[in-house]
Parts: structure tokens; C-alpha cells; sequence
């Protein structure tokens, strides 16, 4: 594996998302001084906070899976997660709705799902339910500690018997093909399948090897942690800097300065020059190279993601209407993606999520409310043909209606909108194509094929994100940020060899 040569004593990282907080801390458990360099007041990058009329809102991401993962990251500066985060199981994991009026609860635990797909498709299919479980954890198993958690110089170093493992179970072959080789009822294909949503693929044209993304929510569990997703970043941070890394917030970084091929200084809008010996950039890939001056070349243009549009709601106590994750799928599922990939059109038949955080903590909504955050997939700039400025409001109450229509009675006339985003508010965060999903999950950019987290050209500088290897999510962006501190202290002991793909008697409720 490729590291920084010469000196690396003193590492800026430009970025306190999850990547940036996750090199941090590695670094910093390596014995490094760290200054960590912040655009905004706190840290969480894509997994932001705002506080609206009483609610604490997450503005990012909304399911957490494989907390280990994070775990291993406060881990590396001697913390204990469990001294930081209070977690607890999301259980249903999800609750999924369908057109025909049906209802599924996905549960994590193999006896509970397996009867509750008896009962809801027959024997047949929870047969098949736990093959394809199994499928899922070998794949995983394989997965992790092959190529999600490994750094890779060149797709030679993909020839491992590893490989040949990985495309003799299936996992070269299509996502949604593979998951109906196990079960053939197509309201259980979309469970299992609708997770390519992140990884910005239509199901069907997606590699089943990101199947594992399903084996992260449906088998290792959903968890939430107390306070909301935003305790996340924010106890890295608090840990990150009771181990000496000095943060910077409220900075933006205008330039570096360079001697040959090694950056020598980041340079900030508050006029702070600040010399390091190597550097870690998890700004989006636009910004990066133009920090760098350089470009990727690259034979095939990079591919975005699809976008989403968010609604965050206020409303009355709900009960158990809502469980925690709601998954509302539209009748036309197939076509959806169509509409929105290639067509850069708005569903005609949406698919939602509204997930209600509040029932894990209902202190995040002021007594006797209850606050929601609904998702819809949508274009991303590159190809909308949407005017986001101009309909995006009313959008957004389509979406609210929508989401009343089918799972909440009522919640029309009571909502309370506290926030809308649209693509075009996304792209004006900096995320490119108005996206934050950052790149497509394509052959073309995934694992070696993906932007590397090296710089040629540039000897000192290593990059950690979504954008970069090894791709999008909370868990990826974690070990993103392990795999570019890697590539400055060089390997570390492999935390990952510690997990367990479950864990009975955990500290998690």
C-alpha cells in the first residue's frame, strides 16, 4: 500500500464530517498532532443539525447501521463509545407499506422475520428468507474486511482468492436478480433491494455485491442513538479533541500553498496560515481539485447520484401510527427510476421515507409533537429538468399530502413545516449535481474504479468522503476516514478482525 513519504508529524484535516473525524482520531491515536479546519459552527458535515421552533432536527442521514464501525473509531484514541453514545435498537428496523394496502415490519432478528414473512407471504418465501439472510452475512463477511475496510493501489490489487470467492456466491452478478434467486414475491424483492436508492443504482442494474448494504440494516440492525443522529459527529469530536486535536470552526479553506509536490501550509478565510506536514481533504471533489490544481483523469465522466428532496414536519403526537423508519413504496417502482436517472423528471407514483425520530427520543420535538423527516428520490441537477427555486415548495406539500394520503390521515391539515430541501439548497451546501449522495455506485466508480484517496502528483495529500473509496453512507464515510489515515501512519491492528456479525449480550439495547 502507497503512504505519504517523509514527515507527517503534523496533519491537517480540512472537514469535521464523519470521514474527517474518523482520520482524525486515527491520526491522532497514531501519535499525530491534528488540526481539524471546519466551514461551520459544529461538527457532522453531511450529518448536520438545526434547531427549528422547538425541534432538533437532523439534517442528514437518518439510519444508523454497523455502530461497531464507529465504535472502532473512538476506539483508536483509547474512548469508549459507550461513554459517548447511548444507542438503541431500531425494532421493526423499518415499517414498509405497499400500493396493494399491505404492511411489512422488517425485524433484524432471524426468528421474528422469519415468521413474520410466514405470515405475510407464506412458508415458501420465509424458507427462502433465510437463505437469502445467509447469503447476505457471507457476503458481508467477505466484503468487510476484503474490500470495503482495505486500501487498494490499482485493480491488480483486487486478485486476491478473496475475489474469486466474492463472484463465485453471486456478487457480480445483478442486485435484484440475485435477492429473487431466494424469494419470488415482489413486495420482499423491494425490501431487500430498495437500499441501491443509496448507493444511486436502480436495483435493477446494480451489482449485488452492494447487497451488503441490506445486510447492514435488515440483519446487523438499525440503531438510534439518544439526542439524535447529530450526537454522532459531535462525540467524535468531544473524544478527538480530549485526545489533543485542535479544532478550527466557523474557517474555510481558500487555499493551500505548496513547495514542488508537497502541500506545505492550509490557508484560511480568517487569514490563519497553518503549516502541516500532510493534509486530508474531505471537501467535494469540485473544490478539492480545484484546491489541488488538479483534475482527475478520468475516460469515463464521473456519474452523480440521484438527489432527494426533504420535508421535516412538525406535527401532534401520532402513537403508533408511525414506528420509527416508514417506507411508503408506489406502485410503480420500476419506472420510478427511470423518471428520476434518466429522465430527470419528479415520480409520478412516488416512493417516500418518513422516518420519526421521536420515537427514540421524543426530547427532540417540544411536548406533544412529534417531528418527521420525509425523504423523496429525485433528480439530481445534472439531469432535472425540475426548476427547484420555483416548484420546490410546492413540491414539498405534494410530498407532505403524499405522505398523509397513505400512512397519516390528518397530517395535511396539522403539519407544521419547519424546513424544505431541494437539490438546488443541496448544491448551494457545495455537494455536487445538488446531491448528497455524492457519486453513483456504478462498475465505473466503485472500488479501484472509484476516485482514489491518493493525488497523483501530489505526494502529501489524501482525500476521505463519499466521493472517494470506499463510497457512500455513515459506516463507509467512518472507515473513509480510517482508510486515508492509513495512508499517512501506514496499517494499523485491524479493528474490523473484532467484529462479530452478531452480537448477543451487547452493550446496545
Amino acid at each position: 500500500m502507497r503512504t505519504v513519504s517523509g514527515a507527517t508529524d503534523h496533519v491537517v484535516v480540512v472537514g469535521a464530517g464523519l470521514s474527517g473525524l474518523s482520520a482524525a482520531l486515527q491520526l491522532a491515536g497514531q501519535g499525530r498532532s491534528v488540526t481539524v479546519v471546519e466551514r461551520y459552527s459544529f461538527p457532522g458535515g453531511r450529518m448536520g443539525q438545526a434547531d427549528i421552533r422547538g425541534y432538533r432536527i437532523d439534517t442528514g442521514p437518518t439510519v444508523l447501521t454497523m455502530p461497531d464501525i464507529i465504535e472502532d473509531a473512538f476506539a483508536a484514541v483509547g474512548a469508549s463509545m459507550d461513554d459517548h453514545l447511548e444507542l438503541a435498537l431500531v425494532d421493526p428496523a423499518y415499517r414498509a407499506t405497499f400500493a396493494d394496502g399491505s404492511t411489512l415490519d422488517v425485524h433484524t432478528d432471524a426468528a421474528a422475520m422469519t415468521a413474520t414473512i410466514e405470515a405475510f407471504a407464506g412458508p415458501g418465501e420465509a424458507a427462502g428468507y433465510q437463505r437469502l439472510r445467509a447469503w447476505l452475512t457471507e457476503l458481508y463477511k467477505l466484503e468487510m474486511n476484503g474490500f470495503i475496510s482495505s486500501n487498494f493501489d490499482s485493480p491488480l490489487s483486487l486478485l486476491t482468492p478473496q475475489l474469486a470467492r466474492l463472484a463465485a456466491i453471486g456478487g457480480f452478478r445483478g442486485w435484484e436478480r440475485m435477492v429473487s434467486k431466494y424469494i419470488t414475491d415482489e413486495r420482499l424483492q423491494r425490501v431487500f433491494t430498495f437500499q441501491a436508492l443509496y448507493a444511486g443504482v436502480p436495483p435493477q442494474q446494480a451489482l449485488a455485491a452492494y447487497a451488503v448494504i441490506a445486510y447492514m440494516d435488515t440483519v446487523a440492525g438499525v440503531y438510534f442513538p439518544r439526542g439524535g443522529m447529530r450526537t454522532v459527529p459531535v462525540e467524535l469530536a468531544a473524544a478527538a479533541a480530549d485526545a489533543g486535536v485542535d479544532f478550527r470552526y466557523q474557517s474555510s479553506v481558500t487555499s493551500l500553498e505548496r513547495s514542488g509536490s508537497r502541500v506545505t501550509a492550509v490557508c484560511t478565510d480568517k487569514s490563519d496560515r497553518i503549516a502541516c506536514d500532510a493534509v486530508v481533504l474531505t471537501t467535494e471533489l469540485p473544490l478539492t481539485y480545484q484546491l489541488l490544481g488538479r483534475a482527475p483523469r478520468r475516460p469515463i465522466k464521473l456519474r452523480p447520484a440521484p438527489s432527494a428532496v426533504v420535508v421535516h414536519v412538525g406535527c401532534p403526537a401520532v402513537g403508533s401510527q408511525l414506528v420509527h423508519h416508514n417506507i411508503s413504496f408506489g406502485r410503480k417502482w420500476a419506472g420510478t427510476f427511470d423518471e428520476i436517472i434518466r429522465n430527470g423528471t419528479l415520480m409520478s407514483d412516488p416512493s417516500l421515507l418518513v422516518t420519526r425520530p421521536t420515537v427514540g427520543d421524543p426530547s427532540l420535538a417540544p411536548a406533544g409533537r412529534d417531528l418527521l423527516y420525509i425523504l423523496a428520490p429525485s433528480p439530481n441537477l445534472e439531469v432535472s429538468v425540475v426548476d427547484w427555486d420555483s416548484q420546490g415548495e410546492a413540491y414539498a406539500q405534494q410530498v407532505v399530502a403524499k405522505a398523509a394520503e397513505r400512512l397519516l390521515p390528518g397530517l395535511a391539515e396539522d403539519a407544521d413545516v419547519l424546513d424544505v430541501v431541494t437539490p438546488a439548497d443541496w448544491a448551494r451546501q457545495g455537494m455536487a449535481a445538488g446531491s448528497p449522495f455524492a457519486l453513483a455506485h456504478t462498475f465505473s466508480q466503485t472500488g479501484p474504479f472509484r476516485p482514489a484517496n491518493t493525488v497523483r502528483g501530489i505526494d502529501n495529500a489524501v482525500l476521505a468522503g463519499g466521493s472517494t473509496v470506499p463510497g457512500v453512507g455513515v459506516p463507509t464515510a467512518v472507515l473513509s476516514g480510517k482508510l486515508a489515515a492509513e495512508r499517512i501512519t501506514g496499517p494499523v491492528d485491524d479493528l474490523s478482525d473484532k467484529r462479530t456479525i452478531t452480537r448477543s449480550g451487547s452493550r446496545w439495547r
